[in-house]
């Protein structure tokens, strides 16, 4: 019985974990050609699109009317923002770094908590917060440069980059607890890529190429919006929905794996001892700071 239950949620994890995975290759291409702007842009668009119809589908039209505000609010804070630091990010650091630094996304989702909803952490969770920040200073103190290399390229300002999209995530997380409590997940997910739509727009225009882009770039955008994040943010809630909040939140961990083997596997990229003994401190402390660690010892001893 317990197999048959669990099945499903474990088959969208590895599978969000696998597409979440894959953006991080599928933003590097399509940054170096189009540009950090044009990138982020359509894909917001496109899963803008890819979603609305889903929406009006299901009869939810009058609740996105009644709370786009908000909605459109957090698609700036969680989309719009976070996609064009992880696009320009890309254009000098590996998916793999990126991914890694990424998975800082709950360290800083607490620290948000504790700051603003007075979500006070446990000992054990501060001790997390402290082992996950000392993991992103060894990782970013060996990778990040502001004196630009042999090729001109500078990883100091991308590595801050990511970060800072790490921050937005957090803090958009700690607003939809707040504000979106009830709110029907596709309402949410449509809206927010509605206003990351709105707010990118401009800037995809005015920063659009001169020489159009490839096939293979177009095909990258579009796999980025309606598969990594359109698909992604259904899978997501449905795993929430499935497995509860803390399992949804441990896919953070799984990312980086998908990120790595993508990139060295297809665009060449090189993972060092370095960066995988950051990595697992980084995860060891993310794990403690969200207290996964004490839910799974809990889970085992009442088994």
């Amino acid at each position: 019985m317990t197999k048959t239950t669990s099945k499903p949620w474990l088959v969208d994890f590895v599978l969000l974990a696998a597409i979440w995975g894959s953006s991080f290759m599928f933003m590097r291409v399509a940054a170096h050609e189009m540009g950090a702007l044009p990138a982020a842009g359509l894909r917001v668009c496109i899963a803008a699109l890819f979603l609305f119809p889903l929406l009006l589908f299901k009869g939810l039209g009058s609740a996105l009317r009644q709370h786009w505000k908000l909605t459109f609010a957090v698609g700036v804070l969680n989309s719009a923002i976070p996609f064009v630091c992880f696009t320009y990010a890309l254009l000098s650091i590996t998916t793999g770094l990126s991914a890694i630094l990424n998975a800082t996304v709950p360290l800083f989702g607490a620290l948000i908590a504790w700051a603003w909803l007075k979500d006070r952490p446990s000992g054990s969770r501060m001790v997390g917060l402290a082992v996950g920040f000392i993991g992103v200073s060894m990782l970013a103190w060996d990778k990040a440069s502001f004196q630009p290399d042999a090729s001109g390229t500078t990883t100091g300002w991308a590595v801050l980059a990511v970060l800072f999209a790490c921050l937005c995530y957090g803090t958009a997380a700690s607003v939809a607890k707040r504000f979106m409590g009830g709110l029907p997940s596709l309402v949410s997910a449509t809206g927010s890529q509605i206003g990351a739509s709105i707010a990118l727009l401009p800037l995809t225009w005015l920063y659009w190429p001169t020489q159009t882009p490839s096939l293979r770039t177009w095909a990258c955008v579009i796999v980025l919006g309606v598969v990594c994040t359109g698909l992604a943010y259904i899978l997501y809630f449905r795993l929430i929905e499935r497995a509860g909040p803390a399992r949804a939140l441990a896919v953070t961990f799984a990312i980086p794996a998908f990120a790595v083997f993508y990139g060295v596997l297809l665009l060449g990229e090189s993972i060092t001892p370095w960066m995988v003994v950051c990595a697992l401190v980084i995860i060891a402390g993310t794990s403690l700071s969200t207290g996964l660690v004490s839910l799974r010892l809990r889970a085992s001893v009442a088994n």
